[in-house]
Protein backbone atom coordinates (compact mmCIF):
# COMPACT_ATOMS: atom_id res chain seq x y z
CA UNK A 1 0.00 0.00 0.00
CA UNK A 2 1.70 3.48 -1.02
CA UNK A 3 0.50 6.03 1.88
CA UNK A 4 0.67 9.54 0.56
CA UNK A 5 1.99 12.19 2.80
CA UNK A 6 -0.11 15.65 2.86
CA UNK A 7 1.98 17.02 5.12
CA UNK A 8 3.65 20.45 3.92
CA UNK A 9 7.00 21.43 4.60
CA UNK A 10 7.65 24.43 6.73
CA UNK A 11 9.73 26.09 3.79
CA UNK A 12 7.10 25.49 1.64
CA UNK A 13 4.51 26.96 4.10
CA UNK A 14 6.56 30.04 4.65
CA UNK A 15 7.28 30.35 0.88
CA UNK A 16 3.44 30.88 0.65
CA UNK A 17 2.87 32.94 3.20
CA UNK A 18 5.56 35.53 1.89
CA UNK A 19 3.83 35.42 -1.71
CA UNK A 20 0.35 36.02 0.16
CA UNK A 21 2.35 39.09 1.95
CA UNK A 22 3.78 40.87 -1.40
CA UNK A 23 0.78 40.20 -3.55
CA UNK A 24 -0.95 42.14 -0.38
CA UNK A 25 1.73 44.87 -0.32
CA UNK A 26 1.82 45.41 -4.27
CA UNK A 27 -2.11 45.77 -3.87
CA UNK A 28 -1.84 48.47 -1.18
CA UNK A 29 0.59 50.56 -3.74
CA UNK A 30 -1.34 49.53 -6.78
CA UNK A 31 -4.92 50.71 -5.12
CA UNK A 32 -3.97 54.00 -4.05
CA UNK A 33 -3.22 57.15 -6.57
CA UNK A 34 0.72 57.67 -5.46
CA UNK A 35 1.55 55.84 -8.77
CA UNK A 36 0.11 57.51 -10.95
CA UNK A 37 1.46 60.88 -9.42
CA UNK A 38 4.88 59.51 -9.71
CA UNK A 39 3.88 58.67 -13.26
CA UNK A 40 2.84 62.09 -14.06
CA UNK A 41 6.25 63.72 -12.59
CA UNK A 42 8.58 61.08 -14.81
CA UNK A 43 6.16 62.67 -17.80
CA UNK A 44 7.30 65.80 -16.72
CA UNK A 45 10.90 65.23 -16.66
CA UNK A 46 10.57 63.45 -19.99
CA UNK A 47 8.75 66.84 -21.33
CA UNK A 48 11.42 69.04 -19.69
CA UNK A 49 13.92 66.96 -21.36
CA UNK A 50 12.14 66.82 -24.83
CA UNK A 51 12.33 70.86 -24.38
CA UNK A 52 15.81 71.07 -23.33
CA UNK A 53 16.82 69.38 -26.95
CA UNK A 54 14.51 71.58 -29.03
CA UNK A 55 14.67 74.43 -27.15
CA UNK A 56 18.39 74.55 -25.43
CA UNK A 57 21.36 75.33 -26.82
CA UNK A 58 25.44 75.59 -26.12
CA UNK A 59 26.86 79.53 -24.89
CA UNK A 60 27.24 79.98 -28.86
CA UNK A 61 24.04 79.61 -30.01
CA UNK A 62 24.89 75.29 -31.18
CA UNK A 63 23.28 72.82 -30.25
CA UNK A 64 26.81 70.31 -29.58
CA UNK A 65 25.14 68.56 -26.25
CA UNK A 66 23.41 66.85 -28.31
CA UNK A 67 26.24 65.72 -31.25
CA UNK A 68 27.51 62.79 -30.30
CA UNK A 69 26.99 59.34 -29.21
CA UNK A 70 27.94 60.42 -25.20
CA UNK A 71 26.02 63.38 -25.28
CA UNK A 72 23.16 61.96 -25.90
CA UNK A 73 23.71 58.73 -23.60
CA UNK A 74 24.33 61.64 -20.49
CA UNK A 75 21.05 63.59 -21.46
CA UNK A 76 18.78 60.29 -21.65
CA UNK A 77 21.00 58.39 -18.40
CA UNK A 78 17.80 57.99 -16.07
CA UNK A 79 19.15 55.75 -13.37
CA UNK A 80 20.90 58.76 -10.77
CA UNK A 81 17.19 60.31 -10.84
CA UNK A 82 15.60 57.15 -10.52
CA UNK A 83 17.26 56.02 -7.59
CA UNK A 84 16.40 59.72 -5.71
CA UNK A 85 12.60 59.40 -7.48
CA UNK A 86 11.56 56.18 -5.90
CA UNK A 87 13.70 56.60 -2.43
CA UNK A 88 11.06 59.47 -2.24
CA UNK A 89 8.47 56.87 -3.57
CA UNK A 90 9.61 54.33 -0.50
CA UNK A 91 9.68 56.67 1.76
CA UNK A 92 6.10 57.60 1.21
CA UNK A 93 4.64 54.21 0.46
CA UNK A 94 5.79 52.59 3.92
CA UNK A 95 5.78 55.98 6.07
CA UNK A 96 2.17 56.47 5.52
CA UNK A 97 1.42 52.70 6.59
CA UNK A 98 2.94 53.97 10.12
CA UNK A 99 0.96 57.14 10.00
CA UNK A 100 -2.41 55.73 9.09
CA UNK A 101 -2.10 52.54 11.02
CA UNK A 102 -2.84 50.22 8.10
CA UNK A 103 0.46 48.79 9.16
CA UNK A 104 -1.02 47.12 11.91
CA UNK A 105 -3.67 44.43 10.16
CA UNK A 106 -0.36 43.50 8.30
CA UNK A 107 1.61 42.93 11.70
CA UNK A 108 -1.62 41.12 12.99
CA UNK A 109 -1.56 38.80 10.12
CA UNK A 110 2.25 37.89 10.15
CA UNK A 111 3.24 37.60 14.01
CA UNK A 112 6.53 37.61 12.73
CA UNK A 113 6.98 41.18 11.67
CA UNK A 114 10.20 40.36 9.65
CA UNK A 115 8.22 38.54 7.14
CA UNK A 116 6.18 41.27 6.65
CA UNK A 117 8.73 44.15 6.35
CA UNK A 118 10.79 42.04 3.77
CA UNK A 119 7.19 41.34 1.64
CA UNK A 120 7.21 45.27 2.06
CA UNK A 121 10.50 45.54 0.88
CA UNK A 122 10.27 43.36 -2.40
CA UNK A 123 6.39 45.05 -3.24
CA UNK A 124 8.47 48.92 -2.65
CA UNK A 125 11.44 47.36 -4.66
CA UNK A 126 9.16 46.17 -7.54
CA UNK A 127 7.38 49.57 -7.84
CA UNK A 128 10.57 51.35 -7.53
CA UNK A 129 11.61 49.45 -10.54
CA UNK A 130 8.06 49.29 -12.83
CA UNK A 131 8.09 53.70 -12.18
CA UNK A 132 12.25 53.98 -13.53
CA UNK A 133 11.78 51.91 -15.91
CA UNK A 134 8.87 53.81 -17.55
CA UNK A 135 10.65 56.69 -16.52
CA UNK A 136 13.48 55.91 -18.62
CA UNK A 137 11.48 55.17 -21.37
CA UNK A 138 9.70 58.48 -21.38
CA UNK A 139 12.67 60.07 -21.63
CA UNK A 140 14.69 57.76 -24.38
CA UNK A 141 11.47 58.31 -26.02
CA UNK A 142 10.98 61.91 -25.26
CA UNK A 143 15.01 63.06 -26.66
CA UNK A 144 14.08 60.28 -29.71
CA UNK A 145 11.24 62.20 -31.01
CA UNK A 146 12.30 65.41 -30.63
CA UNK A 147 15.66 65.04 -32.43
CA UNK A 148 14.40 65.47 -35.93
CA UNK A 149 13.64 69.26 -34.73
CA UNK A 150 17.46 69.44 -34.83
CA UNK A 151 20.37 68.75 -37.21
CA UNK A 152 20.81 65.52 -34.96
CA UNK A 153 19.76 61.97 -35.26
CA UNK A 154 19.38 59.50 -32.82
CA UNK A 155 22.53 58.25 -31.99
CA UNK A 156 22.00 56.02 -29.57
CA UNK A 157 22.62 52.33 -30.45
CA UNK A 158 20.47 49.67 -28.90
CA UNK A 159 22.58 48.15 -26.57
CA UNK A 160 22.81 51.36 -24.86
CA UNK A 161 19.40 51.67 -24.50
CA UNK A 162 19.02 48.66 -23.32
CA UNK A 163 21.71 49.81 -20.57
CA UNK A 164 20.36 53.01 -19.70
CA UNK A 165 16.86 51.76 -19.18
CA UNK A 166 18.57 48.42 -16.93
CA UNK A 167 20.25 50.47 -15.61
CA UNK A 168 17.36 52.89 -14.47
CA UNK A 169 15.32 49.78 -13.02
CA UNK A 170 18.14 48.43 -10.53
CA UNK A 171 19.00 51.89 -9.14
CA UNK A 172 15.28 52.47 -9.02
CA UNK A 173 14.70 49.37 -7.14
CA UNK A 174 17.50 50.42 -4.88
CA UNK A 175 16.34 53.88 -4.43
CA UNK A 176 12.88 52.35 -3.09
CA UNK A 177 14.58 49.77 -0.37
CA UNK A 178 16.48 52.86 0.90
CA UNK A 179 13.46 54.73 1.24
CA UNK A 180 11.87 52.25 2.46
CA UNK A 181 14.12 51.52 4.85
CA UNK A 182 14.24 55.43 6.11
CA UNK A 183 9.89 55.23 6.06
CA UNK A 184 10.16 52.20 8.43
CA UNK A 185 12.47 54.42 10.75
CA UNK A 186 10.91 57.83 10.80
CA UNK A 187 7.02 57.06 10.05
CA UNK A 188 5.40 59.73 9.29
CA UNK A 189 5.31 61.18 5.34
CA UNK A 190 6.87 64.73 6.37
CA UNK A 191 9.57 63.43 8.26
CA UNK A 192 10.34 60.37 6.40
CA UNK A 193 10.52 62.80 3.16
CA UNK A 194 12.44 65.02 4.64
CA UNK A 195 15.06 62.61 6.00
CA UNK A 196 15.07 60.92 1.97
CA UNK A 197 15.76 64.80 0.63
CA UNK A 198 18.67 64.43 3.44
CA UNK A 199 19.66 61.45 2.69
CA UNK A 200 19.65 61.38 -1.02
CA UNK A 201 20.43 65.33 -1.94
CA UNK A 202 21.40 67.17 1.07
CA UNK A 203 24.43 64.82 2.97
CA UNK A 204 26.41 63.26 -0.38
CA UNK A 205 27.59 67.31 -1.24
CA UNK A 206 28.70 67.31 2.17
CA UNK A 207 30.33 64.61 2.88
CA UNK A 208 32.26 64.79 -0.54
CA UNK A 209 33.54 68.32 1.19
CA UNK A 210 34.88 66.42 3.93
CA UNK A 211 36.18 63.53 2.50
CA UNK A 212 37.04 64.24 -1.17
CA UNK A 213 37.62 60.54 -1.99
CA UNK A 214 34.10 59.24 -1.58
CA UNK A 215 32.64 61.37 -4.28
CA UNK A 216 32.81 58.05 -7.01
CA UNK A 217 30.98 56.02 -3.96
CA UNK A 218 28.11 58.88 -3.87
CA UNK A 219 24.43 57.65 -5.57
CA UNK A 220 24.93 59.78 -8.57
CA UNK A 221 28.06 58.87 -9.36
CA UNK A 222 27.28 55.00 -9.50
CA UNK A 223 24.04 55.68 -11.08
CA UNK A 224 26.05 56.96 -13.78
CA UNK A 225 28.60 54.69 -14.14
CA UNK A 226 25.72 51.71 -13.87
CA UNK A 227 24.45 53.52 -17.09
CA UNK A 228 27.37 53.74 -18.89
CA UNK A 229 27.98 57.59 -18.60
CA UNK A 230 30.88 57.86 -16.55
CA UNK A 231 33.82 54.97 -15.35
CA UNK A 232 34.41 56.80 -12.14
CA UNK A 233 34.37 52.52 -10.53
CA UNK A 234 33.71 49.36 -12.30
CA UNK A 235 30.32 48.27 -13.18
CA UNK A 236 30.64 45.58 -10.24
CA UNK A 237 31.37 47.95 -7.79
CA UNK A 238 29.22 50.51 -8.84
CA UNK A 239 26.08 47.95 -8.71
CA UNK A 240 27.40 46.62 -5.01
CA UNK A 241 27.50 50.35 -4.26
CA UNK A 242 23.90 51.04 -5.11
CA UNK A 243 22.90 47.85 -3.44
CA UNK A 244 24.72 48.82 -0.20
CA UNK A 245 23.05 52.53 0.02
CA UNK A 246 19.75 50.61 -0.20
CA UNK A 247 20.54 47.43 2.34
CA UNK A 248 21.86 49.38 4.87
CA UNK A 249 18.77 51.84 5.52
CA UNK A 250 16.82 48.65 5.00
CA UNK A 251 18.08 47.07 8.27
CA UNK A 252 17.82 49.83 10.31
CA UNK A 253 14.29 50.01 9.40
CA UNK A 254 14.13 45.95 9.94
CA UNK A 255 15.27 46.29 13.46
CA UNK A 256 13.62 49.31 14.13
CA UNK A 257 10.51 47.65 13.36
CA UNK A 258 11.48 44.32 15.57
CA UNK A 259 11.74 46.60 18.58
CA UNK A 260 9.54 49.26 18.77
CA UNK A 261 5.49 49.28 18.92
CA UNK A 262 3.86 49.54 15.45
CA UNK A 263 0.27 50.95 17.09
Amino acid sequence: MTIISTTTSPTTTATTAMRRLVRAELRKLTTTKMPLVFVAVLAAIAAINALAVIAGTDMDGSKAFIATEDDQRSLMAFAANAFMGAGLFGAVAVAREYGHHTVVPTFLASPRRHRAVIAQLIAVALGGLVLSVIGAGMTVTAVALSLPTTEYGFLVSVEHVVRIVAAAGFAGAAGAVLGAGIGSVVRNVGGAVAAAVLVLIVAPPLVIQLANGTSSWMPNALANTLSGVTADVALGASVAGLAAWAIVPALIGLVAVQRRDVA
